[in-house]
């Protein structure tokens, strides 16, 4: 554990009953000549920017890629000069063949934008080619551009199906770029890594053989998600060599100020305001951000509340731009944002980070954090937690968030409904043959011969192919299942506020729904699903709705089982039904019940993957549980707040079933399932760590000092039975005679 840190240099405000201050010493950097084998061209345009040495991870890097032509993936730190590798790659492999071309891809249009411009010391020919780019513009890129810098979106929807037109780019391709790779995750991952085979494909039917190289942050076996993401072995560069200065991280919880997170939050900001520091918030959405940034600019004395700004997405790309460049200049002193400024967008010279709640995944931790004291200054990361278990559960854990990075990313080829997609597009593009299949993942054949079987493909000698007039339909969004769909529409002036999943409507944009919209109230008057609208109008009222619903979950298949403590845990295909009945509205900030409404919605099914455990009759009677029902609910939204430390997943990606008997089973029950068609892979996480994850829910009920059950431990915000019934103690355990 690293060492208490000196409370001299911070603000009283933020060190104040902090529940932990760690601090982590600077690191000196390990720097190596260039190597003697670039080119002078290459090493010239080096010196020209100012460099004139590598860090060692860098020099490694490069040699795997360049030397032995093997694919590489860099997964080190925030800051440590992992985009140099692909832009000193593509500038050596443009000087070896001035006709090679480059394919970038980054998970974000910002990220692409920021990195066309850190190409300018290469001196090759950049073209952002996203859904901005005018059609002149694409014209110029695809008969020009020796580095095309684009997103997987823009492949899926433009590029590949329309791969005529860009025979230049594939044939003469020879390093592919993945940045930001442990983004690639979920649905968005399943359906990034069958579009990056797709892209091999036809590169090689080209002529062309690319080399791979991703940039990753750190995490648990980067190779192995590299490799599962474009199905190829890849040579993992992990060695952090930068040099790195002291970091301070303090986590606090509110309640020892005896208020609210957001509140915490938006004090420590002014505080770091007043203090001078150039500080970074980062909130979970973007109503959040504005909030935040309102709220702390009134906290501010007026001399400086013109220099705290929010920053989101759905900002103007000039507003976007001014805000990073104020912010680099010193202009701005705290910007609150959402993760849109966790990747690796150009900001430097912050000296703090605020975290309000724990962003999910370790990984993004260490992201956000590493946005300040770059350059080797001293840093200072203060994490607020939220009102959620696993947020309390590393209030009181920091190894776990400070030590080594163990999350695993997601990448699950097997979704059936992200294969359909793919492989209809895939073979519309090019016949697909039983070795393009097995490039597809294992479950590709059975997909494909029910798309033949159903008439969608037809095969022949050469493979299988797409028979109908025209291009397939393209996938509504590739970072989801079922696509995005529903537009919400502001009723007087039928401005476009947002989009949102078809699939989720009823739950969150049924008629009376509560909409905040840039911190705004808005009230859902209507939901045509056919016409995928919902239309909006402003209120007043500082309101939340919630969802009440009934579920059913059906166990289709068991695919493995085990014994865990005194019960059994399994996982495999289930089916979920449910359907909502009714909404409540409850006031903003306490929670209280204002009242109830009855809904007629349609029910909903789900075929998805799930994992469940369950207690022989005989074990939960020795318990003396009185109120078996509550403590199983009670495990369930634990164990769902949970998960998503082990399966890199959001508690809003899984949903889960308690109940005191199950017909599958025959004993008390609890399921936990991937909230996608298919699967994506988390409910299957959390079965190969069953042990832990489970441990660590007991944990998190038992370490929480609330009395019967609060939103720290086992209630959730999206309960469709309102949280009731709940017993925090039967939970435990019920939980204890699974891990002890």
């Amino acid at each position: 554990m690293p060492d208490r840190g000196s409370t001299d240099a911070l603000p009283e405000r933020v060190t104040r009953g902090a529940v932990h201050h760690l601090h982590l010493p600077a690191r000196p950097g390990d720097s190596v000549d260039l190597p003697k084998w670039l080119d002078a061209d290459v090493t010239d345009r080096l010196a020209n920017a100012g460099i004139d040495t590598l860090y060692l991870h860098q020099a490694e890097a490069l040699e795997w890629l360049l030397q032995h032509r093997r694919n590489v993936v860099v997964a080190t730190g925030t800051a440590s000069g992992k985009s140099l590798v692909y832009q000193a790659a593509a500038t050596w492999l443009a000087v070896q063949d001035p006709a090679a071309t480059v394919l970038y891809l980054s998970p974000t249009k910002a990220l692409g934008h920021d990195q066309a411009r850190a190409m300018g010391w290469t001196g090759l020919r950049v073209g952002v080619l996203d859904g901005d780019a005018p059609p002149d513009e694409r014209e110029w890129i695809a008969a020009h551009a020796q580095v095309v810098v684009s997103n997987p979106d823009m492949l899926n929807f433009s590029v590949l199906p329309r791969h005529d037109r860009w025979q230049r780019l594939l044939r003469r391709l020879a390093l592919v770029v993945v940045d930001e790779c442990h983004t690639y995750r979920g649905v968005f991952g399943a359906h990034v890594a069958l579009i990056l085979r797709r892209l091999l494909r036809l590169a090689r039917a080209a002529g062309a053989d690319p080399l791979i190289v991703g940039a990753s942050a750190t995490t648990a076996r980067p190779a192995e998600t590299m490799s599962a993401l474009v199905g190829a072995s890849v040579q993992q560069v992990s060695e952090d060599a930068s040099p790195r200065g002291p970091l301070h991280v303090i986590l606090r919880d509110p309640a020892t100020e005896g208020h609210g997170s957001r509140r915490e939050v938006v004090e420590l900001t002014a505080a770091l305001v007043q203090a001078r520091r150039r500080t970074l918030t980062f909130v979970p959405s973007r109503a959040g951000a504005e909030s935040v940034a309102a709220m702390a600019r009134e906290s501010t004395p007026p001399e400086l509340a013109g220099s705290i700004l929010a920053y989101r997405a759905g900002l103007l790309p000039e507003e976007r731009r001014g805000i990073e460049g104020d912010l680099r200049a010193g202009t701005l002193l705290a910007v609150a944002t959402t993760n849109a400024l966790e990747l690796g967008v150009d900001i430097t010279g912050l000296d703090a980070v605020v975290l309000a709640g724990w962003p999910g995944r370790q990984t993004s931790f260490w992201q956000q954090v590493g946005r300040a004291g770059r350059a080797g200054q001293e840093a200072l990361a203060v994490l607020v937690a939220d009102d959620d278990p696993l947020d309390h559960y590393l209030l009181h854990h920091p190894e776990e968030v400070i030590g080594p990075v163990t999350e695993r990313t997601v990448v699950d080829l097997a979704n059936p409904f992200v294969l359909r997609h793919q492989l209809v597009a895939a073979a519309a593009e090019l016949p697909l043959t039983g070795s393009d299949l097995e490039q597809f993942g294992p479950a590709s054949g059975d997909v494909a011969e029910a798309l033949v079987a159903e008439g969608t493909l037809r095969r022949r000698p050469r493979g299988l192919f797409w028979p109908h007039p025209g291009r397939p339909p393209a996938v509504g969004d590739i970072r989801a299942i079922g696509g995005l769909g529903l537009r919400i529409v502001e009723a007087a002036t039928g401005r476009l506020l947002g989009t949102a999943e078809s699939a989720r409507a009823w739950s969150s944009l049924h008629p009376g729904a509560v909409y905040v919209h840039q911190g705004d109230y808005y009230s859902v008057t209507d939901l045509d699903l056919e016409a995928a609208v919902a239309v909006v109008t402003p209120t007043g009222d500082a309101e939340f709705t919630m969802a009440l619903s009934t579920t059913e979950v059906d166990v289709a298949a068991v695919s493995d089982e085990a014994a865990l403590g005194s019960g059994r845990i399994r996982a495999g295909d289930v089916t979920v039904t449910s359907q909502v009945y009714a909404y409540q509205r409850r006031r903003n900030g306490t929670g209280e019940l204002l009242s109830t409404h009855g809904l007629a919605a349609p029910a909903q099914t789900l075929t998805t993957a799930g994992v469940w455990w369950s207690w022989p009759a005989e074990v939960v009677d020795a318990t003396g549980i009185a109120d078996v029902a509550g403590a199983a609910h009670a495990a369930e939204h634990a164990a769902i707040g949970l998960l998503p430390h082990f399966a890199a997943c959001d508690r809003w990606d899984i949903g889960g079933l308690s109940t005191a008997f199950h017909p599958a089973t025959g004993e008390v029950t609890v399921f936990v399932y991937d909230g996608y068609p298919g699967g994506v892979g988390y409910a299957q996480r959390g079965f190969t760590q069953a042990a832990e994850w489970l441990r660590s829910t007991r944990d998190a009920i038992i370490g929480c000092r609330c009395l019967e059950g609060c939103p720290r431990c086992v209630q959730s915000p999206k309960c469709g039975n309102g949280n009731n019934p709940l017993d925090k103690d039967g939970a435990a355990t019920l939980l204890r005679q699974l891990v002890g």
